[in-house]
This record gives structure tokens, sequence and C-alpha cells, in this order.
């Protein structure tokens, strides 16, 4: 078996140590050969880094590395040109003076290199100059190629006055390259977000953005036929392992796990981090998100809880999944280009595009809604955790009242600042419990006669429930509670049975429990069933 380059983003240390390399020098081919300028959006981790060095390898001439691949076989002729390349990661960016020294720093390390004479301090002086003298030295065009270039922008979302400041400082010096173009042969960058080319890419408005793009959907990741091309050694190595013994298709576990990303609602593919993680530590587990997860996501979530439950199967324009806004983030946007959504299905309205947006995957799902409840409630993961399966026990006896006792000692353990006087807050805890333990779970499911607020399927059991939510006084006597509970419960019984919302289900064969929830405050829930 070739060995996994997990974590290894230097094309030459992959090709000469016998890593496997999944070929995307198709890509490279094509890019090469059409449009001058490039812009690409994939989530971290995603392989955008590799792309680069892969490009940057075929640019510099290195014909005799890609024999074997696509490139080599084809009328390529690997002319080869001087490479400038930057990666923001490298670039310091505490504040946006830090930002321009160490611009200003990087760049001089490929002048000394060079021998050129350029005094400047300006980082977007010395970066035009630059590239106008590499052009005078070898006589060829320039391939600029930049990673990350989000990075001084995204590492402070928690602090809008920096970010936009860092964005600025961006601004003018990505917006030089527009009057380089007769000194430029290539220019491709990548990052997570897609800001709007107004607010960063204002200059450079000749970018082509190949992020949705269909011909481009496979550039980052491993397709489904990559799997069996590449890996299918390693797959039969785990088939020989007791460990993997209970599992009647290994590769279809795979898929459940890792695959599901998609930029344009037909062409799916592996997170490439998760899949060498898996292989090598031979375990499903969540390895792209333990990698490292926002904690501006969660911050926002919390801020607008109701907005989680709609996330799975949410509808959105393009327009409105393009945009990257410091000063106002959108939710699904923020978590599509960070990796969390994917395009389920590509829609037009008219000469308008849409997209369907879903979780791509178990790992994702699970880590996730995992993470959503352990910050909601403030208690360590394996204590929810725990709760969890304790949960699932009771929906499959059908024993409800166990699972009400777990409910109240997760959301007992809500902090009191995070508090918020609304049943929105309370479901979206609770379908993220759902979720996170693999049931069929629809939140606020359409039928003919109103929305449901969640309907939880099992083989043998279908649970419709209602969550109510009142405000009580903090010094209300415990009759008083009482009779708002009483209240609150009839009201979500009355609303399930006169909606008709199990009629769906009448015929099916399966149990049909309905059951109210009723809140009147982190320490007051109370459930009733029929």
């Amino acid at each position: 078996m070739k060995k996994l380059p997990l974590g290894m983003q230097n094309f030459r240390e992959i090709i000469d140590g016998g890593f496997v390399y999944v070929d995307k020098t198709q890509y490279v081919y094509d890019l090469v050969n059409n449009v001058k300028y490039y812009f690409l959006s994939r989530p971290r981790r995603f392989g955008k880094s590799l792309l680069l060095d892969t490009i940057a390898e075929a640019m510099n001439g290195n014909k005799e590395i890609f024999k074997g691949l696509f490139i080599y076989n084809s009328d390529y002729n690997f002319e080869k040109y001087p490479v400038l390349r930057i990666d923001m990661s490298n670039i310091a960016n505490k504040t946006p003076d830090i930002l321009e020294n160490s611009l200003a720093s990087y760049l001089r390390k490929r002048i000394e290199d060079e021998a050129f004479n350029i005094d400047d301090e300006i980082p977007s002086d010395i970066f035009q100059y630059l590239i106008r003298d590499l052009y005078k030295k070898y006589n060829q065009k320039v391939v600029v190629l930049i990673d990350e270039y989000d990075k001084p922008i995204l590492d402070h979302l928690t602090n809008t006055e920096t970010a936009e400041a860092n964005r600025q400082v961006l601004r003018g010096f990505y917006g030089v390259l527009k009057s380089l173009d007769p000194f430029l042969r290539l220019t491709f960058i990548t990052g997570v977000s897609k800001f709007t080319k107004t607010s960063i890419f204002s200059e450079l408005n000749n970018l082509l953005d190949i992020t949705m793009t269909k011909k481009y959907a496979n550039i980052c990741g491993i397709a489904i036929e990559d799997l069996d091309k590449y890996f299918s050694a390693h797959i039969d190595y785990l088939g020989t392992l007791d460990s993997f013994k209970q599992y009647s298709s290994i590769k279809d576990e795979i898929l459940a796990w890792y695959d599901g990303y998609s930029w344009d609602g037909e062409t799916r593919v592996i997170n490439p981090f998760s899949l060498l993680s898996f292989f090598l530590q031979e375990s499903f587990e969540s390895y792209w998100y333990a990698s490292g997860t926002p904690t501006f996501l969660i911050n926002l979530i919390k801020t607008k809880p109701s907005s989680f439950l709609t996330l799975n199967y949410l509808e959105i324009s393009k327009r409105a999944l393009d945009a990257f806004n410091i000063h106002k983030m959108g939710l699904a946007p923020l978590l599509f280009q960070t990796g969390y959504l994917t395009v389920a299905k590509k829609s037009y309205q008219g000469v308008f595009e849409s997209y369907l947006l879903k979780m791509p995957n178990l790992e994702v799902r699970e880590a996730f809604n995992l993470s959503i409840i352990a910050d909601f409630t403030e208690n360590e993961e394996d204590f929810t955790e725990n709760a969890y399966w304790r949960i699932k026990g009771a929906l499959k006896t059908g024993n409800l009242q166990d699972m009400l006792t777990i409910l109240k000692s997760l959301f007992a353990s809500i902090p009191y600042q995070l508090h918020i006087g609304k049943d929105a807050y309370y479901h979206s805890i609770f379908y993220a419990i759902m979720n996170i333990l693999g049931f069929k779970m629809d939140a606020e499911t359409s039928v003919s006669t109103g929305r449901a607020d969640a309907i939880l399927e099992l083989d043998d059991k279908v649970y419709i429930m209602e969550f109510k939510y009142a405000d009580c006084a903090p010094d209300a006597s415990p009759e008083e509670k009482q009779k708002l509970f009483e209240k609150e419960l009839e009201d979500g019984i009355n609303q399930i049975e006169r909606r008709g919302y199990a009629k769906k289900y009448i015929g099916s064969g399966k149990e049909i429990i309905i059951a109210a929830f009723a809140f009147l405050g982190r320490d007051n829930i109370e459930m009733r069933c029929e």
C-alpha cells in the first residue's frame, strides 16, 4: 500500500516520497490554458494549498515530476515562469500595522533571494515592484498564487474593528494586481470565505470565480471513483481487522461519514483530511471537525437559536450564498463557506440560481450537534454524549418519562446569562439531540394544516411533538406554575390533534405517539403524551 500524505501540502514531497496522490492535474492543465485570473473558495483542509503547489510545479516547468499523471501526457509545454506564492496563513495579522509589516517582511525574503533593490516600505508598492522586477529578470510573465487570502480577516471575526482594518489593508494589497496585467501569466487566489468583489477585490474585478462552477466541482476533495482507484488496498486491509467485521460495506460507511460535499448539487466529494485520518487511525471519528471549529460560529447561533432549526435543507439564493459581510454575517452563508453546509440541489427560478443546503455527512452532523448542545448547556461533551444514549434508549422503548428526566438535567445546566425566553432556544437543543442520535427528524415539518414542531420516525414508532414556552414570574407559586403547565400542555396536544399532524402516519403500521413539552424556564419543564 502507498503511504498516506496526511497534512502534506508539498506536491514534490508527495510524489518523491511515494505517497498517494489523487491526480488533479487535468484541472491544472485546463486552468493554465484558459483565463488569467481565478478565485476558488473551499473549506479549510480541503486541498487548496496542495492545488496551488501543484500549479507552481507545473508553471516552474518541472515536467519530470508529473510523469504518469494527466498533464505529463498532454500537450502542455511546461514552459518555465517565475512563480510568486504568498501564503497568508504565514503572515502575522494581530493588528493592521502588524499585517502590513509582516507582508513587507514576507516579500523582502523573495527580494533578497532575487538580489533586487527595492527599498519601499508599503506592502502594495513592494508587491508591484517585485512583480515588475521578476518579469524583467526572467523575461517571462509572472505567476501569482495567493493562498488563504482571507485569513487576516477570519482570524478576527469576533473583533469587527480589527477585521475591518485588515480588510482595508488586503483590499489595497490585492488591488495592485489589475494594473500589473501586462506582467502576469496567471493569478490564482484561494480562501475559505467569499467576500463580495466590491468589498475586497474592487479593483481586481476580472477574477473568474470557479467556486460553484460544475466544471471545477471536483478540483479539491476525493470523488467516489477515486476512492476505488487510489484507496482500494487500504479498504481491503481494514476488512481484515476484527473491529471492522461489523460493517457489511466499509466503503458505504466511509461515504456516510465523510462523503457528501458538493458545490454544484451533483458532483459529490469526500473530505480528504477526514478520509486520510480515518485510514491512519482505523476508526470512524470526527477528524475534520475536531481539527478546529471557529468559536464565532457557535456564538452566532447562540444569539439566533431559531436559525439553527432551519439549517438542514435550507433554500438560499446564489446572491445570498456568495455574500460575506463582516458587519452583518448571515449564518447560512457562513456555515456553507466554512464547510458545515453543502449544496444538496441546484435550481433556477427564472434566471436566478438558488441552492438547497444540507449538512454533508455524519461527521459534520454529529460533531456539530454535539458542540451545539455542549455549548448551549455548558456541559462537558462526555456528559452530554451520555445523555444522548440515555435518551436514545428511552425513545426506543417509548418511555418518554425517562427522556423528560434526562432533558431536565440538560436544560437545568443552561447558564442564566444564555437563557432566552423563547421556545426556539429549547427547541434548538432538543432538535440537536435528536440529530446527534441519528434519528430521522424534521423540525417544523409542513403538513396540509400547518407545521408540526417536530416529527421523529423510528422503525416501529412515530413521535409527533409540540414545544410550548410560557413566561412565568420568578416568584410564582407551585400552584401558579402547575396551571401554566396544564394550559400549555393542553394547547400543545390540542394543536397536534386539531391540525391532524398524525394523519399521514395512520395505516403505516407504526405506533403513533403525540407529545407536548412545556417550558416555563431553564428549571421548569413538563411533558404530556398520548
